[in-house]
């Protein structure tokens, strides 16, 4: 089949044309919408969360201070007492026999240094008017020292006596709450080695924590740079709650931080006291504390999920003034009510992207939708509980005013 050339140059024409048709009908993308707003500017205040226990102020295991048989029991078991309440009573005649002999060996000392004191005067008168000898008169004068000293040791011995006779009264060292008794009236106690129960005290009490090499190293040099109370002061304030509690309800200071680090854990002791007025608070109970880790300071606030990884650093997309997304770094801080505090990086009139990330990237343009940035306080969570905190590096939670 042959073709003319005017026909051929037509189909020609026609190829041309609907191509061009094609490539002009195509629409180009839309430019995608993001919700943009400035960083909330707010004063930020770092807290430090750790995990820790209660523990006793005092802890005394009671042991009674003489031998004998368990008389009778002066308490219920796990009450509180109070200092110089008796808590045990020790069969007391052997002991109370014991000292009548001794006070009678006292009244017999007692007579014959009288004895010997009169003897020992009219000696004196006796040896002015020259009617005994200087012999005489130094061997009474022997007799009445050694009367004397007589007289003194059996005192002794009735103050001893006595003592022991005391001791068969199990009294309270310190008030606390009193464990149960490990042994029953009737069995006999061996002194000083014999545990009969243990009294702690309860109010107030302190909370034992372990930190980290790296938190106590910042907590240094914010000190040396005095940005901070120092973690030894003994008026830095705590918060802590307890394992069913979703708020920190119970308030304290520090009052110990150890003076060596544990080798072996990379940590080292701190303690806070607690006022337990209730006795609420039982040692060996578990509680999270958190630690005052700054002096306030103006931070931006800006939502978590705006802040992304970019490999090694931390970045947030902006929008510029020209529409295009640009991405800065910044360096976060700790999350306070669902917003990540940033330390530096951002400036007070960049627009930062807070919906729409995953519809854009840096050096594409879109366009802004005004919002806004507002705190949203953590519910607990349905069981009473609140969530883990994360480990003690670095400030791990802030509050904003």
């Amino acid at each position: 089949m042959t073709f003319r050339p005017a026909r051929v140059a037509f189909l020609m024409m026609l190829g041309l044309s609907a191509a061009a048709c094609g490539k002009k009908d195509k629409p180009e993308p839309p430019t995608p919408t993001v919700t943009v707003s400035l960083p909330m500017q707010k004063e930020v205040t770092d807290w430090d969360d750790f995990v820790g226990r209660f523990e006793a102020v005092d802890q005394i295991d009671i042991r009674p201070r003489v031998s004998g048989y368990l008389q009778s029991i002066g308490f219920k078991d796990g009450e509180v007492v109070k200092k110089g309440q008796l808590l045990f009573t020790i069969d007391s005649r052997p002991y109370q026999a014991t000292l009548d002999q001794a006070k009678a060996q006292e009244t017999r000392a007692e007579a014959a240094a009288t004895n010997a004191k009169i003897a020992l005067d009219r000696g004196q008168v006796l040896l002015t008017a020259r009617a005994i000898s200087q012999q005489e008169f130094d061997n009474r004068q022997a007799a009445q020292r050694q009367a004397a000293a007589d007289l003194a040791a059996t005192q002794a011995t009735v103050r001893a006596a006595q003592l022991n006779v005391g001791f068969t009264r199990v009294t309270a060292p310190l008030s606390g709450r009193v464990s149960d008794r490990r042994i029953a009236v009737g069995n006999l106690v061996n002194a000083d080695n014999t545990v009969l129960t243990t009294i702690v005290s309860v109010n107030p009490i302190r909370f034992a924590f372990d930190g980290s090499e790296a938190l106590y190293l910042k907590y240094q040099r914010d000190n040396r740079g005095g940005s901070r109370k120092s973690s030894r002061d003994t008026q830095n304030p705590v918060l802590i709650r307890l394992q069913d509690e979703a708020d920190f309800r119970w308030r304290g200071r520090m009052d110990f931080v150890d003076n060596a680090m544990n080798t072996q854990a990379g940590t080292i002791r701190g303690r806070a006291v607690v006022d337990n007025p209730n006795n609420f608070l039982t040692p060996g109970m578990f509680g999270h504390l958190r630690l005052l880790g700054s002096a306030p300071y103006k931070a931006f606030l800006v939502p978590d999920q705006a802040v992304l990884a970019d490999q090694t650093d931390q970045i947030v997309y902006v929008l510029g003034d020209d529409g295009m997304v640009k991405q800065v770094a910044v360096d976060p801080g700790p999350e306070v009510d669902g917003l990540r505090v940033i330390k530096t990086g951002l400036k007070a009139t960049d627009k930062v992207i807070i919906d729409g990330l995953q519809r854009v990237r840096p050096g594409v343009k879109a366009k802004g939708v005004e919002g806004k940035i507002v705190l949203k306080p953590v519910k607990p969570a349905e069981n009473g509980m609140a969530s883990e905190p994360p480990p003690a590096v670095t400030a791990t939670v802030a509050n904003v005013r």
